[in-house]
């Protein structure tokens, strides 16, 4: 017995590391970052680390994360306050929805959240179209939920699946995933996850009267939004910030191939197309296309910039600890461990990375506390069984897929969309629950056709 628990010590230790994590989490609501800080302690210590040998791995471990990830959610957010103040946001919506019918607003209610969730944080982009939900629900006389759930679909597939949202840029930083594919397998898996978990469920609950009442139509009710060109030109300028950085990281990614007969181009469009500079360009774009001219908008976009870095500072400081905890765990020699173990029992490394982050984000709730969490526990195993790198890439969207299922009383976001939707806790489950379940799954069962057809 003693040899065995010798032998297996870093295994051991990582599981036990894992558990008490969640314990941490879950039984004494402590915040994220210090659990997961004392969990990469714990379990570095217990695997048989020395303790300088611990705080170096720590140490590294978020640094080589923050170096990165921190740029990124900086600009990010900066780019969704310019959205957000300069109005940019809703004329996309409106535009892309007015006048269309209840069905085709629907599944665009859907493409609005996607696109939406990229430069903005889950509840910003909730918070932010929740005026225009319940505009669309009066003009139809149906649920609010009706155009609610494809959004809430949308803003849950991109902010998990699509960089450079900071979950997936955190998962294939840890990974060593090439962005461009991430990027393209995650908008593969996000979209047929938000049609199914959006405007297709949401027409089977609704059939059910799993929707809640319907909003009674006003007289003369119309949209609020500005006069149609305006709002034409005003959302085309905010749709291009948007896309324009992730066609910039695409054709940074992809460059050595599409050009290899002009080798003297690559090294620019690398520049371009790193993240960093790609989502400076966005912003850039979006202080001269989108910022308000007049006091009022001036005085939004201040107080917004105030508000953005908020949430910003707790992402980052989670990121970073999931960081140390993942390399803490590379240090042990937990890897190679669970690497065999996963041979043994003939799990791919792709089916582990969706359950591990799975399990996870149904015991203690947080989308990116179980990213990082499953990120920090495949990064050995890939890196001791030398996965391509499509399927590093695969593993992200995965493991993404998994921390999307099953929100529940145990995370915000369920009772974010309780809350605004004015939804009992049984209507919650039956409705955003297991929307958020197909989301997670339908983006897995993606990831495993990409998988067997490459």
């Amino acid at each position: 017995m003693l040899d065995f628990l010798a032998a297996n010590r870093p295994l051991i230790a990582t599981i036990a590391g894992v558990a008490a994590l969640l314990l941490m989490i879950l039984a004494r609501r402590m915040p994220a970052f210090p659990a997961l800080l004392l969990a990469a302690l714990f379990t570095g210590l217990a695997a048989g680390l020395a303790p300088n040998a611990v705080i170096s791995a720590i140490q590294n471990g978020m640094g080589g994360v923050l170096g990165f990830i921190a740029v990124i959610v900086g600009l990010g957010a900066i780019l969704g306050v310019f959205l957000e103040a300069g109005g940019g946001a809703k004329a996309m919506a409106g535009w892309l929805i007015g006048g269309r019918s209840d069905g085709i607003a629907a599944v665009m209610m859907g493409f609005v959240g996607v696109i939406i969730a990229i430069p903005v944080f889950f509840d910003v982009g909730l918070i932010l179209l929740i005026p225009l939900i319940m505009a669309l629900a009066r003009k139809a006389g149906a649920p609010a939920l009706r155009f609610g759930l494809p959004l809430l679909a949308g803003l849950a597939a991109a902010h998990a699946f699509i960089p450079p949202t900071p979950g997936p840029i955190a998962v294939a930083n840890i990974l060593g995933a090439e962005l461009g594919d991430v990027i393209r397998f995650g908008v593969l898996a996000g979209l047929p996850a938000m049609l199914l978990g959006g405007p297709i469920y949401a027409r089977f609950a609704e059939a059910r009267g799993w929707l809640g009442e319907a909003i009674a139509p006003e007289p003369h009710q119309t949209l609020d939004a500005p006069e149609p060109t305006a709002n034409r030109a005003l959302a085309l300028r905010a749709l291009a910030c948007i896309l324009i950085p992730l066609a910039l990281i695409v054709l940074g990614a992809v460059s050595p191939s599409l050009f290899s007969q002009m080798p003297e181009m690559i090294p620019a469009l690398q520049f371009i197309g790193h993240p960093f500079v790609a989502l400076l360009i966005a912003c850039g774009l979006a202080w001269s296309l989108l910022r308000p001219d007049d006091a009022a908008g001036q005085q939004s976009l201040k107080e917004g910039m105030s508000r953005a870095f908020e949430p910003t500072a707790a992402i980052i400081l989670v990121t970073g600890a999931g960081g140390a905890f993942k390399q803490v765990l590379i240090d042990t020699g937990a890897g190679a461990a669970m690497a065999e173990a996963t041979l043994a029992i003939g799990v791919a490394p792709i089916v582990a990375s969706f359950i591990l982050a799975a399990l996870v984000r149904i015991a203690q709730g947080s989308a990116t506390v179980a990213m990082l969490t499953a990120a920090g526990l495949v990064a050995p195993i890939a890196a001791t069984l030398g996965v391509s790198n499509t399927d590093l890439a695969l593993m992200t969207v995965a493991i993404a897929s998994g921390a999307t299922v099953a929100s529940h009383v145990n995370d915000s976001g369920f009772w974010l969309v309780s809350k605004y939707f004015d939804l009992s806790l049984s209507q919650t489950l039956r409705t955003w629950s297991v929307a958020s379940t197909l989301v997670g799954l339908t983006g897995f069962l993606v990831v495993l056709a990409i998988s067997a057809l490459t």
